[in-house]
């Protein structure tokens, strides 16, 4: 499995709207490419910075959705009211959640 990481710097007033934008619209987006398994998003809201990693079955498909992720996450970080510090690619090497996160 791969990650790719996104370094979010937006509005600490707007997370909350940015982030029903990103559940209704950007997250069902991604789900419809091929090899997505997952996301999750930290956010530190006093600062309004936060990081968002999604998950791909395999490096080609991580590669393979790069145009259709650059669109979403700039339209993300608009929704937040901020603008995208950087974007950096992993392999998972371990991975392990014990209970559903928040949604």
């Amino acid at each position: 499995m791969y990650g790719r990481i996104t370094r979010l710097e937006g509005s600490p007033d707007q997370i909350d709207e940015g982030m029903e934008y990103v559940r209704g619209t950007i997250l069902p987006a991604a789900r419809e490419l091929n090899g997505f398994r997952g996301i999750v998003s930290l956010t530190d809201r006093a600062s309004g910075k936060g990081l968002t990693i999604t998950f791909w079955e395999t490096e080609e498909a991580m590669r393979a959705s790069e145009e259709r992720a650059n669109q979403m996450r700039d339209e993300a970080a608009s929704a937040l009211g901020g603008s995208i510090a950087g974007v950096e690619r992993y392999e998972v090497t371990l991975s392990e959640m014990t209970a559903p996160a928040v949604v």
